[in-house]
């Protein structure tokens, strides 16, 4: 190995330890002040109404920073009341519904025990009579093990069903305070944003500056065109569905198509959380024409969504299918559900890197260093 390749490999090293200390920094930090972070990215998009109700109808800085807040939540929450409406509309359809669904299931339910279930145990039974006393009392002891397991796995979901409850409520009381510090934050933050513009700017170069500037422009654009692809996906999801059910003659289309749209915002399920369910209560009920439809109907959404989502999401942040396909097939591998989010976000991350001239600087360093750098800027 030469002098120059370990002096790049020794860069490189260097370059990945202070890349890990700073993100696990950063971690620490966020995870002292994410309220004030918050706080922050929910003035950013409020700033220009801010700008217009001070300088066009001449509202006192702080007036401005309280309307842009109280406009800020009325939207927030009369977003939250119309779906909770409309959550409660569909409850109490359900509820309408529901006992007719479990009469019905009911009585399948017991004619599929007595037509199936119950002559099957019989012709078990008659084996286990010819069966050896040893034979007999291996297969009881089987049995008896198999109920065990199966209580036990029983009571741990329960344990845990009831610690996840108990949690919920102890975050109840935390989170009203953290939200409390959020609204302050805001209005904080969003009165003296100037100043603390100012103040950050101060410590970084021009030069750092020009790139954090070319950065923020490309990632907002990028960021707003993930979250419109989304807003497409779930209206394109609504109508495929709101189409299905209106030709299988389904009641409430409008309604159930509303909320399968909503539900696709769930990563990796979708509609699936819904339609997969009614499915099989379907099959299970016996109506297996309207089981068949609303199969068809999901197997069409799923279809449709895994086609366009990559094109969509390309055309709308400007990157690549591939590229994009690439980053949820292994955000999803390595990070769960979360990583259809995760990784197109580090994708878009990547490419404005790259588009600004980040990345071209990190392997110049890498490779010559900054003696050579500044060698070459002099010639």
């Amino acid at each position: 190995m030469t002098k120059q390749q370990v002096y790049i490999l020794l860069r490189a090293l260097g370059f990945a330890v202070v890349l890990l200390c700073s993100l696990w920094l950063l971690g620490q930090v966020f995870r002292l002040t994410y309220p004030f972070v918050i706080a922050a990215v929910l003035v950013w998009p409020l700033l220009p109404l801010v700008r217009v109700l001070r300088k066009k109808l001449r509202f006192p800085n702080g007036l401005a920073v309280l309307v842009a807040l109280l406009v800020g939540v009325t939207t927030v929450g009369g977003l939250f009341t119309g779906l909770t409406f409309l959550a409660i509309f569909g409850i109490q359809q359900i509820t309408k519904y529901a006992p007719g669904w479990f009469e019905t299931a009911s009585v399948h339910m017991q004619e599929f025990f007595n037509e199936t279930i119950l002559p099957l145990w019989n012709e078990v039974t008659g084996v286990v009579s010819n069966l050896t006393p040893e034979q007999q009392q291996a297969l009881q002891e089987s049995i008896t093990a198999l109920g065990t397991q199966a209580g036990e796995v029983l009571g741990q979901f329960g344990q845990r069903l009831a610690d996840a409850l108990r949690q919920l409520l102890i975050l109840v009381p935390s989170s009203l305070i953290i939200i409390l510090f959020i609204l302050l934050s805001f209005y904080f933050i969003g009165k003296d944003w100037g100043a603390m513009r100012r103040s950050v700017v101060s410590f970084f170069s021009a030069a750092v500056l020009r790139k954090l500037r070319l950065f923020g422009a490309a990632f907002r654009v990028r960021v707003f065109g993930f979250i419109r692809a989304q807003l497409i996906l779930m209206a394109l999801t609504s109508v495929i569905v709101l189409i299905g059910l209106t030709i299988i003659g389904v009641d409430q289309a409008v309604t159930l198509a509303i909320v399968v749209g909503i539900a696709e915002i769930l990563p990796y399920l979708g509609s699936g959380t819904i339609l997969i369910p009614w499915a099989i209560y379907l099959f299970i009920v016996g109506d297996l024409t309207l089981g068949i439809g609303v199969s068809i109907v999901y197997a069409v959404t799923l279809i449709a969504r895994q086609s366009l989502e990559p094109k969509i999401l390309s055309s709308s942040m400007n990157l690549h299918p591939l590229a994009v396909l690439v980053s949820l097939f292994a955000g999803f591998q390595l990070f769960g559900a979360f990583g259809l989010f995760l990784g197109p976000l580090i994708l878009v991350i990547l490419v404005i890197l790259q588009d600004i001239g980040v990345l071209a600087a990190l392997k110049q360093f890498i490779v010559h260093g900054f003696k050579e750098k500044k060698q070459e800027q002099k010639r």
